[in-house]
Formats: C-alpha cells, sequence, structure tokens
C-alpha cells in the first residue's frame, strides 16, 4: 500500500464547519472595506525577488531569513508572496493606477514565510489589508486606523488596545539612527545574535526585538521624540486629534517601529491580551517612501495588516463564536423511487431559491438522515417515502420548531412558495 501524503509542514486544511467562520470573518473584512470605500485588488502569488528586496529591505527578518526564493525555468529568482504592500504597489504602478488619483484597496488571501511553525504562526498563513494611496494628510492615517479598529471591535473583542507611535522621516530619523548607535554600540556583545547584525545596518529593528538578551537594553533606549523634527511633531499630533474626534482610544508607545524597513511617520498595533506574548492583532502604518523606491512617483501611503490564523484564534480564546444559523432545505428520500421524484424536485428548488438545498443519496433510516439535516444545519426538511408518494403529498418539517405539514407533491416552486410562508 502507497504510504500518505500529508500537507506540507506549517500548513493547515480549513476544514467545514471551520470553513464557514473562515467565510464569515472575511465576509465581514469585505464589508467593512467597503464601507470605508475600499475595492479588493489580487496580486500573482509570486513575484519577482528583486520586489521584496527592495520594498521590503534587505535587513529585514522576512528578506534575510523567511522568503521561499526559488529559480525558475527561465533562470529569474522568484519569490512566494511574503507580505502583500509591495505587490499591491507593483501593481498599481504596473497598470498606471496612481494616474487617476488617489486610490484606496484591501486584500484577502495568502502569504508565505519560512519560519518555525507554532500554534498561530504557518507558513502558509492568510492576511486581510488595505492601503490608502495618494494622501498625505494625517485623516488617512486616522481612517485607515479606524478602519483596523471597526472591524476589531465589531467582533467583540473588547480588551483590544490601540498602541501608537510615530518612527519619523528622512529629516529626523538620521539623528535617531546615531542616538540609537551610541546607546547600544557599548554593549554589542550583550546583545542577541540578530541585534548584533542589525546594530549598523537598521539599529531601530533592535527595538521590535522579543529576545530576552535585548530587553533591558531596549528599556533603556532613547525615544525618537526627542529628536523628532517639527513637521512629523505636527503631523503625529494632528493624527491623534483625529482620533480623538473619531472617539477612538488609544495610548502612545514609542516601542512600536513595525519591523519593515519602508515605515514612516505613523505605526501603530492593535493588541489583545487573551494571547499572552502573540499580542498583536494587527498592525500598519505610513510608507511614503515606498513607491518612489520601487520607480514610481512620490506617493504618500498608508495602511496595515491583520492575520486572520491570529484573528481567529483570539476569538476562540475569548470564547466569540459565531451562532449557527439554521438555513435552507434538508431533501430526505426513504426508498429509491422516492429518492428519483425529490431529486427532481429538488432540481426544480435549486433553480427558485437561493436558499440551500441539500440531498443525501443514501439507503438511510430517517433519524440518520435529521443527523445529516443538522450537520447541514438545515432549517427545514422535506420528507417523501413510499407512503407520500402513494397519497402524492410530501412533508414539511420545521427543524427549529419541529412542527410538520404535509404539501401537495406539486412543482419546485410551488414547495419553494410553502416554505417561504414559514419564514
Amino acid at each position: 500500500m502507497a504510504s500518505t501524503v500529508h500537507a506540507p509542514r506549517g500548513t493547515q486544511d480549513i476544514l467545514p464547519p471551520d470553513s464557514a467562520r473562515w467565510s464569515a470573518l472575511e465576509a465581514r473584512a469585505r464589508e467593512v472595506a467597503g464601507r470605508f470605500g475600499y475595492e479588493e485588488i489580487r496580486t500573482p502569488m509570486f513575484e519577482a525577488t528583486e520586489l521584496f528586496v527592495r520594498g521590503v529591505g534587505e535587513t529585514t527578518d522576512i528578506v534575510e531569513k523567511e522568503m521561499y526564493t526559488f529559480t525558475d525555468k527561465g533562470d529569474r529568482s522568484m519569490t512566494l508572496r511574503p507580505e502583500w504592500t509591495a505587490p499591491v504597489v507593483r501593481a498599481a504602478l504596473e497598470h498606471k493606477l496612481f494616474a487617476q488619483g488617489a486610490r484606496r484597496f484591501f486584500y484577502i488571501g495568502p502569504i508565505f514565510r519560512y519560519e518555525r511553525p507554532q500554534k498561530g504562526r504557518y507558513r502558509q498563513a492568510h492576511q486581510f489589508g488595505v492601503e490608502c494611496f495618494g494622501y498625505e494628510q494625517p485623516q488617512a492615517d486616522a481612517e485607515v486606523i479606524s478602519l483596523a479598529w471597526d472591524l476589531v471591535r465589531s467582533h467583540g473583542i473588547t480588551d483590544a488596545v490601540l498602541h501608537l507611535n510615530t518612527i519619523g522621516d528622512a529629516a529626523c530619523r538620521p539623528l535617531y539612527r546615531d542616538a540609537l548607535l551610541a546607546h547600544f554600540r557599548p554593549h554589542l556583545a550583550s546583545l542577541s545574535e540578530d541585534s548584533q547584525r542589525r546594530l549598523e545596518r537598521n539599529p531601530m529593528r533592535i527595538l521590535d526585538s522579543k529576545d530576552a538578551a535585548d530587553a533591558a537594553y531596549i528599556a533603556t533606549a532613547p525615544t525618537l521624540s526627542s529628536v523628532l523634527c517639527q513637521p512629523c511633531r505636527d503631523h503625529f499630533e494632528a493624527v491623534q486629534n483625529a482620533l480623538r474626534s473619531a472617539n477612538i482610544p488609544f495610548v502612545l508607545n514609542e516601542k512600536v517601529v513595525r519591523g519593515l524597513d519602508y515605515y514612516t511617520r505613523t505605526v501603530f498595533e492593535i493588541t489583545s491580551s487573551v494571547l499572552g506574548a502573540q499580542s498583536t492583532v494587527c498592525g500598519g502604518g505610513r510608507y511614503d517612501e515606498l513607491v518612489s523606491s520601487l520607480g514610481g512617483p512620490a506617493t504618500p501611503a498608508v495602511g496595515f495588516g491583520l492575520g486572520l490564523e491570529r484573528f481567529l484564534m483570539i476569538l476562540d480564546a475569548l470564547g466569540i463564536h459565531s451562532e449557527t444559523t439554521r438555513s435552507g432545505v434538508q431533501a430526505i428520500a426513504l426508498g429509491a423511487d422516492a429518492r428519483e421524484r425529490l431529486f427532481t424536485l429538488v432540481a426544480q428548488m435549486r433553480q427558485e431559491t437561493s436558499m440551500p438545498v441539500f440531498m443525501d443519496f443514501g439507503d438511510r433510516k430517517i433519524l440518520a438522515h435529521l443527523k445529516i439535516a443538522d450537520r447541514n444545519a438545515a432549517r427545514y426538511a422535506l420528507i417523501l417515502g413510499s407512503e407520500e408518494l402513494a397519497k402524492n403529498e410530501i412533508v414539511l418539517r420545521d427543524l427549529q420548531t419541529r412542527s410538520e405539514r404535509r404539501l401537495p407533491l406539486g412543482s419546485g416552486k410551488e414547495v419553494c412558495a410553502a416554505v417561504g410562508e414559514l419564514e
């Protein structure tokens, strides 16, 4: 016997009924994004490796350690999408979308990162996110944060906290780099291996370290606010005022820097305490220089990403589950003659109604059929056996109230009308 083939390590199969939770979460995300005026964009799952090296940054963990990169048959270096923002920018530039003015996009789909699998962290994961292009005004930052906040709060995550920071821009960040170098260099030998490697290339990345060896030095590191230029200071103050006007609470947290090189000015994270160390629900910020770094015009931008696996874990930990709503009809045939007649009726019903119509073709006792109806969360059952055939009628049972009635065995349209009377 041939050996069983398993899913690759770090991936998962999403099976019914859990897949319904995914569909509901994605539908909610689409609804919220649409309400804010964002349009869906879809990009290929693999891109030229250069896109991520230039866009995400050579010193990031993604580029240094986590990308799935391969050489294709044309001897080109390709990489499975490890994040969405750079591909969205590439697509917008390639199709000249920025020539149409400011644009708002959202995306839902998989990302791929080679890292040690653990609960809530997969090598193929899924993200929802938004990107807002063309607005340098602080209200754009607040709009993106508002969208994320609405999505999180709409799921009942009441312990959510919005952490807000600014990491400056090209005018003031070099001063901060010098201050961090002066702080960390005397402790180089005591820093983690990753932080030692990052020190000269991008010392701000050390602030994002979760390694215990770095914690004490991060705690005493200088803050960017001491060197922040006035335009960045004004922008950040305006973002805070916009959030206050939208009644969105936040805390200032100068340790939030995000892990990608393209961020400028505003950065933020929304956290929940229920998963302990894995506390980040979503994160994002402003990235005004990314479009130009990929060959496009100077284009201000701001966005965020939310991991769907992590989000569902938080809902589970909080005991927040979508209630199963019974919907549709389970057609139950008792015997071959009834199955043949009922199949025709079901085919007609599927042309007449948008509700799901289920039918099992096995020879089972009625209790077994009703168990299948429960598994399908059907609201009604249509039951047809030899007795009903002889009387040219069919039983319509409400599986929620346990009441039933007998109907003439007519067309699918007539049966759908009878079901509609009960809705």
